[in-house]
């Protein structure tokens, strides 16, 4: 036992000493007001994978390369420090601004590609707020616009169609949501909005349905003197259901909807 605390007291002896000689030499060098050594060290640290004492120096090197031919490399590797750490939203930033800074640079279609990808990081589940994958997929056409030729496009169009499933999913199951509440007016409108802004949806034919559906319930629970004119929009729908929906999975479904409409049409008189 003995043998094995000393070893073990020996370890953590010997890795205090490695982890406060790094310290010392960062802090050397950062408190060094050499601008040379301070830029060569931060590149050493980030070759070496070290990204946040990199960040610390290429974010000293700055000020002292403003304007000089160095400062392209550094504020290109200043963004990748901050993507490496997983701080997107910081990293698409200073990515963007090396591309409105270094407008030549043969870095520029790199950084551009990279502060639309960094924006894609932050695009969460369907389930949570889309206004991230928004933001993505408006920079990535950006980047489809500024370089058409580029070899990226293909995985350009692959993330946007990643996050525009995102987006249809989410306003699928929004409306839905609607439905299930009993928010009949809500959700005829919503399941509208999801046809008209995702044409050919995944999810079509059963937003049709479920659209003809909270029609004939709002149209059954309104009040007397809209009844007729809510039945004739579920019967308009449910026409246009059968008319243009190819697979027609809901076809019994509708055709019933249909029926009851018009009986309660000619009850009230239309």
């Amino acid at each position: 036992m003995a043998v094995k605390r000393y070893i073990f007291s020996y370890f953590i002896i010997c890795l205090l000493l490695i982890v406060t000689s790094c310290s010392t030499e960062f802090e050397k060098i950062r408190t060094s007001n050499d601008p040379e050594m301070i830029l060569k060290k931060a590149h050493e640290y980030f070759k070496d994978g070290d990204n946040y004492n990199a960040q610390a120096l290429y974010e000293l090197s700055i000020q002292y390369f403003r304007g000089k031919a160095e400062a392209e490399d550094i504020y290109f590797n200043f963004a990748y420090t901050y993507y490496n750490t997983s701080d997107f939203t910081t990293a698409s930033q200073y990515f963007k601004t090396f591309c409105t800074t270094f407008l030549n640079s043969p870095k520029r279609e790199e950084a551009y590609f990279m502060s639309a990808f960094s924006k894609y990081k932050l695009s969460p589940s369907f389930r949570l707020d889309q206004t991230p994958s928004v933001k993505a997929i408006e920079e990535f056409q950006e980047f489809i616009n500024a370089y058409p030729n580029s070899p990226r496009i293909v995985q350009c169009n692959k993330l946007i169609d990643e996050m525009r499933a995102k987006l249809e999913q989410k306003s699928f199951n929004q409306a839905q949501q609607y439905f299930d509440m009993g928010y009949f007016e809500s959700a005829v409108r919503s399941f509208q909005n999801h046809l008209g802004n995702f044409p050919g949806s995944s999810f079509e034919e059963e937003a049709q349905f479920l659209m003809i559906k909270s029609s004939y319930e709002l149209a059954s629970n309104s009040v007397i003197e809209k009844r007729e004119e809510r039945y004739n929009e579920t019967v308009t729908l449910c026409n246009k259901y059968l008319e243009k929906i190819s697979k027609k999975s809901f076809k019994n479904d509708v055709k019933q909807i249909l029926e009851k409409s018009l009986v309660q049409l000619k009850n009230l008189g239309a």
